[in-house]
């Protein structure tokens, strides 16, 4: 019983420490826009297609969730996230899915997945991209600091 406890507290801290240290990710486009301006940050839009586009999911593996790019983004970017997922078990709310669908409209009209968009904090754009094959985290981000105004 008592390893059974131990292992079940190990879990549990572990797990804090996954969501301590990973992305945050903003999910309404109003409440970025008032962080970026509050901390003097660009936006980056990342559409997606989390449960069945293979450029999205490489892409998050490969850049987002690598602890190199959070540790940079954490303090210069507000990250914010327009995910289109297809399976039934992901479905978004009604009212995400008709944000991201406005977003879209006026961000990402080819519906390219995943389209990465630089925002400033008023929403203007500054440089766009998708997934780089064979990128690194810090060229990713050197491409990311180049769209600043």
């Amino acid at each position: 019983m008592m390893k059974l406890n131990k292992k079940l507290l190990l879990l549990i801290l572990f797990g804090a420490i996954l969501s301590a240290n990973g992305q945050e990710w903003n999910t309404n486009f109003e409440k970025a826009k008032i962080k970026a301006t509050k901390n003097n940050r660009n936006i980056v839009l990342v559409f997606q297609g989390s449960d069945w586009c293979v450029p999205c999911i490489k892409l998050d593996k490969e850049i987002w969730s690598t602890e190199e790019f959070q540790n940079y983004a954490k303090d210069r970017f507000v990250m914010l996230r327009a995910d289109f997922p297809r399976k039934k078990k992901n479905k978004l709310s009604e009212e995400q899915q008709n944000q991201n669908n406005h977003l879209a409209e006026h961000y990402n009209r080819n519906g390219f997945f995943p389209f990465v968009v630089v925002l400033d904090k008023n929403g203007k754009v500054l440089g766009e991209t998708s997934y780089i094959r064979k990128s690194t985290p810090s060229e990713y981000i050197k491409l990311l600091e180049s769209f600043k105004d």
